[in-house]
């Protein structure tokens, strides 16, 4: 695999990796599906990490200099009293959240194209990773989040020495501010939004689920969706198993909203496009997005899977997140809404299926 090239998803005009170019004209960049495979002899043999599936990843060499050791987070049961019910603990990665599977390919592939500074947008989790791996691979790093973001995470972010731009208003004011910064100054854009390289990365929550389940895929992912990086990674990642003749069957999608931010669920909901909607208040930060720019495609996701968009009731967001520390585990809201959700819905569930739910987030970022 020598080059990788991205298309339009309306024009389906290829597009070269390129340091200035962060979205083509109309669309979305998205990455050309190429030749995956997972030769197992090879992949046991390598370190536990997400880089030990090198042959599904869009890379130039072996595992990058860059890495922290992301990947291969335990795959456990949540409760003896349901053995089918998984958790995927990708809170123990190296900054407490999920998006260090993105933000490590996003970066390497920003060292390999001779990225010296890149600007960021975000909520909180999706900064602190950019910061960490930018430290790791001595770039300069610009991250714009909203005001209203947690101290700590405020905290973490500024630890790995990137700049701190805090914008006032909404986590899309946000992104309108990061993107304005981008074309003036003319920074790489590392957007875990529009990149599709952080997809590449995060769609290895997909490969380790398989090969912790003995090279099988689980019924049904419950997952949260605000921008989708983790939703629309698994799929990724699950249709390249797929491709390849790892799988014969795509698990079941279900993607999870705050009840208070829900506009894939209403687009969903009433079979029409995702439109804008009013972040009334939510405790699950991680994905409240009033506008999310791939929303269309994780719908498409989802009822390509034969899933469906569930709610979290704002009420029940902190119940749930006190239950799962009662099990041992400490994680964020985000996680605790996605957990609220599936509980609500359990009963749609076959107790049969294996179902496997993300901890995405660490309860110390809070």
């Amino acid at each position: 695999m020598s080059s990788y090239n991205f298309y339009d998803s309306i024009s389906r005009e290829k597009y070269t990796p390129d340091v200035n170019q962060w979205k083509p004209k109309v669309g979305l960049f998205n990455m050309e599906p190429y030749p995956v495979d997972f030769p197992m002899e090879n992949i046991i043999k390598r370190q536990a990490s997400m880089w030990r599936y090198e042959e599904a990843l869009p890379i130039h060499k072996k595992e990058p200099t860059i890495s922290l050791g992301e990947g291969m987070t335990p795959l456990i049961v949540l409760d003896d009293k349901n053995p089918h019910f998984l958790v995927k603990m990708d809170y123990l990665m190296p900054t407490g959240s999920f998006k260090d599977r993105g933000a490590a390919m996003l970066m390497a592939k920003a060292k390999e194209m001779g990225a010296q500074s890149v600007i960021a947008d975000s909520s909180g989790n999706a900064g602190t990773s950019i910061a960490a791996y930018c430290a790791r691979a001595n770039i300069e790093c610009h991250v714009y989040t909203p005001s209203s973001t947690s101290e700590k995470k405020l905290a973490q972010i500024k630890a790995h020495g990137a700049q701190l731009h805090l914008i006032p208003g909404t986590r899309e004011q946000t992104a309108v501010a990061a993107k304005e910064a981008v074309e003036k100054e003319g920074i790489f854009y590392a957007s875990h939004v529009y990149n599709p390289y952080f997809y590449e990365g995060t769609k290895t929550f997909a490969f380790e689920i398989w090969e912790q389940l003995h090279y099988t895929a689980p019924d049904t992912l419950i997952l949260p969706v605000g921008n989708g990086t983790l939703l629309l990674g698994a799929y990724i990642g699950f249709n390249d198993l797929k491709r390849a003749g790892a799988i014969q069957k795509m698990p079941k999608i279900i993607g999870v909203q705050s009840e208070h931010c829900a506009p894939i669920e209403k687009a969903y909901r009433e079979n029409i496009s995702v439109s804008s909607v009013d972040n009334k208040g939510t405790k699950a930060e991680g994905i409240a997005i009033g506008y999310p720019p791939r929303g269309d495609q994780i719908i498409e996701a989802v009822k390509h899977t034969n899933g469906t968009i569930i709610i979290a009731p704002e009420n029940q967001i902190e119940t749930a997140g006190k239950d799962l520390a009662n099990k041992g585990f400490y994680v964020e809201p985000t996680t605790a809404a996605t957990y609220a959700a599936y509980r609500n819905y359990e009963q749609n569930i076959a107790k049969t299926e294996t179902v496997v739910m993300p901890l995405c987030g660490s309860g110390l970022k809070k």
